[in-house]
């Protein structure tokens, strides 16, 4: 059963980021016809139909997963379509007349029952230094940096990732998409990244998010491998609202030196 396909004018929120895998220039330079919409963001796009379907429910226990495979370009025109099938949204997302991510969404019968104790709290590192061996050992504890989406900033990412529905204003509501970008900053908190990519999430929601929550994760390394020349790690993390409430439970995977820069 088809749901209302959704279309999005893709933009790249991090021109300005440290990750220079955003910038035209790095980016050309990996083989890519210019800079990267962030995974998180695009990721962000495919909450959308879940949304639309199940409403509050799917930000209080939904389930989604995503895999980016075909970067999707600065305003380039981003459709999405959704088949349900047993009760789960497969979707798809295409650009330039290529496949560029797949996922399923779905809505358990009730969000997990997940202990803030079985996840250590640590700080993100005082001074961070260039990615080595060690930053994300398999078995290391990674924080965050505390981050606060309020007011404007919130209202500013639902600009920025083009969401209308009027749920998250209605009802005071932080878009999960947020949650994705602490992901991304598990990283980014504990090392000096040169261009990286995300490749792929998996979040089950666990309480919708608020406007103006401060918002850290606990996250621990659970693969660090290479594969086809590329440095990938995986994280298995918590994301946490005002330091007791959980807020999704999430596998991120991340190329965190690409092959060219791997072999410099």
């Amino acid at each position: 059963m088809p749901t209302e396909p959704y279309r999005v004018q893709a933009y790249n929120t991090a021109k300005q980021s440290e990750n220079k895998m955003h910038d035209d220039t790095v980016a050309k330079r990996f083989g890519f016809s210019g800079g990267l919409v962030p995974g998180v963001d695009v990721m962000a796009y495919m909450m959308h139909q879940p949304v639309a379907k199940w409403g509050r429910a799917f930000l209080e226990r939904g389930l989604i997963e995503a895999r980016f495979v075909k970067p999707v370009y600065d305003g380039e025109l981003a459709e999405l379509t959704a088949e349900e099938s047993n009760g789960v949204l497969s979707i798809e997302v295409q650009s330039r007349g290529q496949l560029c991510a797949t996922g399923t969404a779905s809505l358990p019968v009730s969000a997990p029952a997940v202990s803030i104790a079985d996840y250590e709290e640590v700080a993100a590192v005082a001074e961070r230094k260039p990615v080595n061996a060690s930053s994300y050992e398999v078995g290391k504890w990674l924080g965050t940096t505390p981050r606060d989406w309020a007011g404007e900033a919130a209202a500013g990412y639902l600009a920025d990732i083009r969401e209308t529905d009027p749920i998250y204003a209605r009802e005071g509501l932080g878009h999960p998409g947020l949650l994705q970008r602490v992901m991304n900053r598990v990283l980014v908190d504990n090392a000096i990244l040169g261009p990286w990519i995300h490749v792929g999430s998996r979040m089950q929601l666990l309480s919708a998010a608020k406007a103006g929550d401060v918002i850290t994760a606990r996250a621990k390394v659970v693969g660090n491998y290479d594969k086809k020349g590329h440095r990938f790690v995986e994280l298995d993390a918590l994301v946490i609202g005002n330091g007791r409430t959980p807020l999704a439970h999430c596998h991120h995977i991340a190329i965190y030196q690409p092959r060219e820069q791997a072999a410099a």
